[in-house]
């Protein structure tokens, strides 16, 4: 009789549902998973060896890069880590500004999250409506950075420039004329803050929209209920945040537990699931998006009724105005100093977090007393849910790994660092 053996596969990294770069190798007795081996290093980077080449501000554009869905999240980390060490505050105005950027970029992220889960499990229409309200907030990354995701819009005491006065409008083009043009244009007559109280509005309604065609749908709970169950001790001691430790039913949200930037002065609730399945992770994100929208409208409601700096008045650290460069010639020289040489950190190691999108994402940094750091190490939330695939994976069938990729939210920019 011949013998009956297991096959080993590769799962990616050419993979659609591989989510970039992922060699997953599977052990398959049949179509049931016996082992799942998570391959890292395909992509790496070496962001953190390029940190500690530079000086500490011109660093700040690796970090949109990392986890390139929630980029503003990785850029407050890293400026918070530089503050800290340096004993610096941004200005109340500031803090605002990033709370409410930082809730932006966690929609941005579960919008991609659940445009391209629904899309591996084969829901197509989801990932277009979610795709169409993900424009309109890329469309404010714009107008305050001049980029659509690459901002490099936080700095250390503050935010790079306060919030325009005039929201950008859509050009009329051979594609977008007349009625079209008029619609994507309806919310942009006035500022960058009328802009968004619009899209907050509306966006409760899509966020229902999204829900109707998925949380009742019994394909999509055929592919996720119980797929990828993890117990809340477990998810503890295998190094969960974010989402995915919400899911299990532990209400630890660093935005609570932790508060940073102005989120002590918002009111939202932390959504838990309880079975800690692909589902309740599901329901868990859908939930979180409505919480950050009701946070955006917070803090419009706070920055329209209280002006002032969004940068501390320190030369050492932040650029003094064109004007004053033009005029003064100490400005001009602080401005020289600062964009070549940088400025030199006090010595110390410090360790700042900020509750991303996916979960805690902590910046180590230690400073000698140079203008460019001497250790940084990042703590990218992936890294730890990625290393819990086999004990996830092991039982289920083939056709769920994709369903497990997809509710651990991985981006490879964070994980091969």
């Amino acid at each position: 009789m011949s013998e009956i053996r297991n096959f080993t596969m590769n799962f990616g990294p050419q993979h659609p549902a591989a989510h970039g770069v992922l060699r997953l190798i599977l052990e398959l007795d049949g179509e049931v998973v016996v082992r799942a081996d998570p391959h890292v290093g395909l992509l790496h980077r070496a962001t953190e060896k390029l940190v500690e080449s530079k000086p500490y501000n011109q660093s700040i554009g690796y970090m949109d890069r990392l986890d390139y869905v929630s980029m503003m999240c990785n850029e407050h980390a890293y400026v918070r880590a530089i503050e800290q060490l340096m004993g610096i505050e941004a200005p109340e105005r500031a803090q605002y500004i990033r709370t409410m950027f930082d809730e932006i970029t966690r929609i941005l992220n579960h919008l991609m999250w659940l445009g391209s889960n629904a899309l591996d499990l084969g829901a197509m229409s989801v990932f277009l409506y979610a795709f169409r309200e993900r424009e309109n907030l890329m469309d404010c990354y714009e107008a305050v950075s001049g980029a659509r995701m690459h901002a490099t819009y936080y700095r250390p005491g503050g935010v790079y420039r306060d919030l325009p006065d005039q929201m950008p409008k859509v050009a009329e083009s051979r594609w977008r004329k007349g009625k079209d043009l008029e619609r994507m244009n309806r919310w942009r007559d006035g500022s960058l803050l009328d802009f968004l109280d619009h899209f907050t509005a509306d966006f409760y309604s899509k966020v229902d929209d999204y829900e109707t065609l998925l949380t009742d749908n019994r394909i999509w709970k055929q592919r996720t209920v119980g797929i990828g169950a993890v117990s809340a001790d477990r998810a503890l001691q295998m190094g969960f945040t974010g989402p995915m430790l919400r899911g299990s039913g532990v209400a630890w949200d660093l935005r609570k537990k932790q508060p940073y930037a102005a989120y002590d002065k918002v009111d939202f609730d932390i959504p838990v699931g309880t079975n800690g399945d692909c589902y309740d992770r599901y329901l868990v994100r859908v939930e979180e998006m409505r919480q950050s929208a009701g946070i955006i409208r917070q803090c419009i409601d706070w920055l329209r009724a209280n002006s002032g700096p969004v940068m501390i008045r320190n030369f050492k650290v932040s650029p003094p105005t064109r004007e004053e460069m033009k005029d003064d010639m100490e400005a001009l020289i602080h401005h020289f100093k600062l964009f070549t040489e940088g400025y030199c950190v006090p010595e110390g190691e410090t360790y700042a977090a900020v509750e991303a999108p996916k979960g805690e994402f902590g910046c180590y940094m230690i400073s000698d007393g140079a203008n460019k750091p001497f250790r940084v190490h990042l703590r990218a939330p992936g890294f730890a849910h990625l290393s819990a695939m086999n004990e996830m994976a092991k039982g289920h069938m083939l056709a769920d790994i994709a369903a497990l990729i997809a509710t651990q939210d991985i981006v490879f920019g964070e994980i091969d660092r």
